[in-house]
């Protein structure tokens, strides 16, 4: 028998306020679209910005269904619209930031398992890692420099042979 041993590294700012300008920006789109969630059920919105490499910033929101799990999270409608809009053109940062009508969101926001994987996915077309700031409403900001950060036993091409 062997252990396997698996260390990540996370930045974390205090806040928003110590990200860059640019950063900033970008959180605070993802901040202001989070309102546009359609969340009925759940009561928690998350808005997503992701800045392409050709300057381009697509929005993305939580759009839920009654019929659960049809619904949709706002990473993977960022993220669809993006190869959708503009295909081929990478994803350089994904900014993420959650709160609820219930309660307070305080704790930095990842995203779900299966937005980890769709954002792997890309990563792994455009062969370049893609940076991911996370947070609740308010608060720390975390960021992953790649999603394999969060999620560092990958499915992919290689687990299906076909690379």
């Amino acid at each position: 028998m062997k252990k396997l041993e698996i260390n990540t590294t996370l930045t974390v700012y205090d806040s928003v306020s110590e990200l860059s300008k640019e950063q900033k920006e970008l959180m605070i789109k993802a901040v202001n679209i989070r309102s546009k969630a359609y969340a009925p059920y759940s009561k928690f919105k998350v808005g997503v910005a992701l800045e392409l490499e050709n300057g381009e910033v697509v929005l993305g929101t939580n759009q839920e269904n009654a019929v659960f799990p049809s619904g949709m999270c706002a990473e993977r409608v960022a993220i669809n619209q993006a190869g959708t809009l503009y295909p081929g053109v990478k994803i350089l940062n994904l900014f993420v930031s959650a709160a609820s009508d219930n309660f307070a969101v305080l704790t930095p926001t990842p995203p779900c398992g299966g937005c980890r994987q769709a954002i792997f996915e890309y990563e792994e077309n455009q062969n370049q890692p893609i940076a991911i700031y996370f947070m609740g409403e308010t608060g720390k900001v975390v960021k992953a420099d790649s999603v394999k950060d969060l999620l560092p036993l990958t499915f992919g091409k290689a687990t299906l042979n076909l690379i």
